[in-house]
């Protein structure tokens, strides 16, 4: 009986394999969660911002449909459970490089830019996130302006 239900609960959980996609410490994950949290945090959920979202990690995890699917959700649900965001960077920290870290925070922006206009919090959450990366404030701004070059109609706070 006790096998048959966490069997249940595995397969209603992490599907019919038993083996989740995203693990807890995996980076992609983490990132996710980072840009989740930005697309969400102003209270407004604009469909740029989760067109963007999707589009990133598509890209840069060179990730299926089903599989960006299933990293947003799983993303969004860690972003939820979160207390803060050490959680997310600590892994990032543990597992990536420099230059894997300013693309992080290069997503952030491409994030904060999708609907046109920096809003305060979105901001200060890059700024956190940054400084607990160990991403200079330097290399912080200059992808600000590289990002906002780029974006449509760009308002920057």
């Amino acid at each position: 009986m006790l096998n048959a239900l966490k069997s249940f609960v595995r397969e209603i959980t992490f599907g019919d394999t038993g083996k989740k996609t995203f693990a807890e410490d995996d980076k992609r994950l983490a990132a996710a969660a980072l840009l989740f949290h930005l697309v969400d945090i102003d209270g407004i959920i604009e469909d740029s911002e989760s067109e963007k979202l999707r589009q990133i990690l598509q890209a840069r995890y060179e990730l299926t449909d089903e599989e960006t699917s299933e990293l947003i959700s799983a993303a969004k649900q860690r972003d939820e459970e979160a207390v803060d965001l050490y959680g997310f960077t600590s892994v990032l920290k543990r597992t990536t490089d420099e230059a894997e870290r300013l693309a992080i925070i290069e997503m952030m922006w491409e994030i904060v830019y999708a609907d046109g206009h920096v809003h305060e919090f979105e901001d200060n959450t890059i700024w956190r996130v940054a400084e607990l990366l160990g991403v200079s404030s330097r290399d912080r701004m200059t992808l600000r302006h590289k990002v906002a070059k780029t974006a449509p109609e760009a308002d920057e706070a």
